[in-house]
């Protein structure tokens, strides 16, 4: 075994060393004898290195068994993960090298060898840390910069200002709800939709709930995808990264957004006012619907079908085309059919917009 035979080695070189050191000085110290050559550093080294390799001995394997236990852990490491680790401890080692410049030289041992030892450790454990755990970071930040001096170029090619859409991310409320598909084949979206491969996992783990609304909430978000990425003309790029240090999707959602200069895309309420607080371009989903609700004024006209009877004595009730409700005084009798309307009121609430209407029929009698 070539690795147990390396360890073996360097235990034997170490007590060699070793010996070789101190073990002169060992000799003279207990002053056991007069003979000059039993304090020899060549004996020592002989010495030294015999009694290192019987005192490691049994512990070899475990040592081997160790180095193999790192040896599979870095081959299962990504390389970009890798990389960026190891350039994060070159640059802390570098940092902690010329902090320990000036300290070498103070007479001070605890501050000439102790500290510098702790500086390196330090310095060179955030590194790897940093390097390690903002990769992504880094990457869009290569790719980014990649992509400008591109549009630059193709700018000054062109001669021509020509502003670039910024990217849409999609959260999970958003595919599940389904409607981005339709605004997607619109063309109100401009740029790139990034889906991010977290949001995706929520979406999967959702879809295998054993709850079967949550189940089926799931499967729309995934046909709901399936449909924006193959069937309608947007530009779809799925968001490889993570940010393990994170737990929640929505947090994941909102520092994507700042890593890539992107814009979330939701109808989660509560999610719309974190985006609002930390400066994060957000379209919320809702708002459009709201935004483009026909508006009706009173003294209008309309054609409805009542459905049901509301929670006044004869009351009617019906719905516009958005959902929006309709309460027809003195319906009750026209339940099932459709009538025409006259707007008398309209009453905006928190929980939405209700339309107060009476029959025309009735109108015209009196």
């Amino acid at each position: 075994m070539v690795l147990k035979k390396i360890v073996h080695l360097f235990f034997i070189v170490a007590g060699g060393t070793i010996g070789y050191l101190y073990m002169p000085d060992i000799v003279r110290m207990l002053d056991f004898t007069d003979a000059n050559w039993v304090a020899s550093p060549y004996l020592g080294s002989v010495v030294g290195a015999i009694i290192i390799f019987l005192l490691t001995f049994w512990i070899t394997d475990y040592i081997v068994g160790l180095l193999r236990w790192i040896e599979e852990a870095l081959i299962k490491v990504p390389v970009g993960d890798l990389f960026f680790g190891s350039l994060g401890l070159i640059i802390g080692l570098v940092t902690a090298f010329l902090i320990n410049i000036p300290l070498t030289d103070i007479e001070i041992k605890l501050v000439s060898q102790v500290i510098p030892l702790f500086l390196t450790v330090l310095l060179g454990y955030f590194g790897f840390q940093v390097g390690f755990r903002r990769r992504d970071e880094f990457v869009n930040l290569l790719n980014i910069n990649r992509k400008e001096k591109d549009k630059k170029k193709a700018v000054a090619s062109e001669d021509v200002d020509v502003p670039v859409p910024k990217a849409k991310i999609l959260d999970t409320s958003v595919i599940i709800d389904g409607r981005i598909a339709d605004i997607c084949q619109t063309n109100f979206l401009e740029g790139t939709i990034v889906i991010p491969q977290f949001v995706l996992g929520e979406l999967q783990h959702i879809a295998d709930s054993s709850d079967v609304l949550k189940r089926n909430r799931g499967r729309r978000g995934l046909d709901v995808l399936n449909r924006i990425q193959k069937e309608l003309p947007v530009k779809v790029e799925i968001y490889e990264g993570d940010f393990e240090e994170i737990n929640e999707v929505d947090s994941k959602l909102i520092k994507l957004a700042k890593v890539i200069n992107g814009i979330v895309v939701t109808n989660d309420f509560n999610l719309n006012k974190v985006c609002d607080l930390q400066s994060v371009p957000v379209l919320n989903i809702n708002d459009l619907a709201n935004a483009v609700k026909p508006v009706v004024l009173p003294g209008e006209e309309l054609m409805v079908h009542v459905i049901k009877d509301g929670k006044e004595q004869n009351q009617g009730i019906a719905y516009l085309d958005d959902g929006t409700m309709i309460v027809v005084e003195e319906g009750r009798d026209y339940i099932g059919k459709t009538i025409e309307v006259l707007i008398t009121s309209v009453l905006q609430t928190s929980a939405g917009r209700m339309i107060f209407a009476k029959p025309k029929l009735l109108e015209k009698a009196l």
